[in-house]
């Protein structure tokens, strides 16, 4: 089906906490259990869930851990699907029910203290603001906003599948259920604020607009600003009747916002933090010594004001200290002797430099030089990677010329002749002629790689020979002499 047609929310019914909070000190939160009018209100809610319903209509509830939540949702449950007076069209094998963690009630830190500390606790989250208070030890309601952020994502999610209920049930607590409401209506924390409770299992109706898919609040929430004015026309309205005049001030007095002058952070009973706090005099005096050492090295010229670090004050000696008392040789700890140069005389002589020039030599000179030397073009081979190198293959011999021209013609005469011999390519003319070759189908073999440059020749200086020995090697385990049987 989609996205349903109803989500319902649903407060828990009447609490033992609700009845008597001291029970916080000694029970947990997610431990307390309904009273007997919370689970009159549970079965209530069923049987005016059940009247709301269509007959075709699948359900799906998500409820809270906490055990209030369960129990509540257990009450619904029983008289969803009591067959008392009437048989129900719901059967609770056809219903869908999960706990949901993320719905559990706003985390008030374990274990709470005492009456008196927890009625200064909600003061103080009145003057600090609901929505941003944190418990100690506990959750602020912007905290539990983000658990429901990331649980109506998780719904929107679900309500993509065909098959998804008619109608969601959402069983939880009074703030997650304004929190829950916060974040789907996109609600301003001004109004989260001066939104009153819920009642104990009171619905709360979000109805699907077929023509616009969006959900249509069905309730009308009630505020503390709704609620102060009603008390204010109240007021005026039996003065009115005693006879009185209503004082405009008074009304207006009525509708203002109560504000308490308290104070809840700094010392509100006087700072005695200095009492117990103690100043690490050893540091100020370490300083101080640091600072008259550096002022007594200082030079002559250099006066009382003058700025800078103690370590850019210190002497070579203070900033490298000798750590050895007997290497008096160390370097470490005595200053570098001053070593004179003869200008005159390094002027006069001539000293290689790595590119082949004189240590003093003018610029004109230099680009003279560069321009009368040729040198060899350096290039680069980008490899079969790409990656500027040889991929592995071994840097390059310098040849000469004369060289160079002799190996070209070499390889010539080879891929000419077809020939591999080294008595072929020996060039003495003493050897076989060159028709005579041993091996006349076989040629030069590119390397593994398949990158080798222009001017790598494996068949070069003799290294066929090494080929030669494999290729009679072959041919004797090729033959009969090599054979295993």
């Amino acid at each position: 089906m989609g996205r349903p047609r109803l989500i319902i929310i649903i407060r828990h019914g009447q609490s033992e906490g609700n009845k008597n909070r001291d029970i916080h000190q000694t029970i947990p939160d997610h431990r307390v259990k309904l009273t007997p009018d919370g689970w009159a209100q549970a079965r209530d809610a069923g049987r005016r869930l059940r009247a709301m319903l269509r007959p075709d209509d699948t359900l799906q509830f998500y409820t809270s851990p906490y055990r209030r939540t369960r129990e509540t949702t257990e009450g619904i449950l029983e008289t969803l699907t009591s067959d008392d007076p009437d048989p129900s069209p719901f059967r609770r094998s056809s219903m869908k029910v999960y706990e949901e963690p993320r719905l559990r009630e706003q985390d008030f830190g374990n274990f709470q203290p005492c009456s008196d500390e927890m009625e200064r606790m909600w003061q103080e989250r009145a003057d600090y603001g609901h929505f941003f208070y944190r418990i100690p030890n506990g959750e602020s309601a912007a905290d539990a906003y983000d658990r429901v952020s990331g649980f109506n994502e998780s719904l929107w999610r679900q309500f993509g599948e065909q098959d998804f209920a008619s109608v969601l049930v959402l069983v939880t607590h009074g703030l997650m259920s304004r929190v829950f409401l916060m974040k789907w209506y996109h609600f301003s924390v001004e109004y989260f604020e001066d939104l009153r409770n819920v009642n104990h299992c009171e619905f709360l109706i979000m109805k699907l607009k077929q023509d616009s898919g969006k959900y249509i609040l069905q309730n009308k929430l009630r505020t503390w600003s709704e609620l102060r004015r009603e008390r204010a026309a109240q007021k005026a309205k039996e003065t009115k009747e005693q006879g009185e005049t209503p004082n405009s001030k008074d009304v207006a007095k009525l509708d203002a916002t109560p504000v308490v002058a308290r104070k809840w952070g700094g010392c509100p009973e006087g700072c005695t933090h200095s009492k117990h706090f103690k100043i690490r005099r050893d540091l100020l005096e370490l300083r101080q010594q640091d600072e008259a050492s550096a002022n007594a090295g200082l030079p002559s010229n250099a006066g009382p004001n003058t700025n800078g670090t103690v370590a850019s004050r210190r002497t070579l000696g203070r900033r490298m200290p000798n750590n050895s008392d007997d290497d008096s040789d160390d370097p470490r700890g005595t200053h570098p002797p001053s070593i004179a140069i003869d200008v005159t005389k390094a002027r006069e002589e001539v000293v290689s430099s790595p590119d082949g020039t004189p240590s003093f030599i003018t610029i004109e000179d230099r680009l003279r030089h560069n321009l009368s030397t040729p040198k060899k073009t350096s290039y680069l081979h980008v490899g079969r990677d790409f990656g500027g190198t040889y991929s592995g293959h071994a840097s390059e011999e310098d040849l000469s010329e004369s060289d160079a021209r002799e190996r070209l013609a070499t390889r010539a005469a080879r891929v000419k002749n077809g020939d591999r011999s080294t008595t072929a390519l020996s060039g003495n003319g003493g050897g076989k002629e060159s028709g005579t070759n041993k091996y006349p189908s076989r040629h030069a073999h590119a390397n593994r790689l398949g990158d080798a440059p222009s001017n790598s020749d494996q068949g070069s200086d003799g290294s066929y020979e090494a080929e030669e020995d494999l290729d009679q090697a072959e041919q004797v385990d090729k033959s009969v002499r090599g054979s295993v049987y």
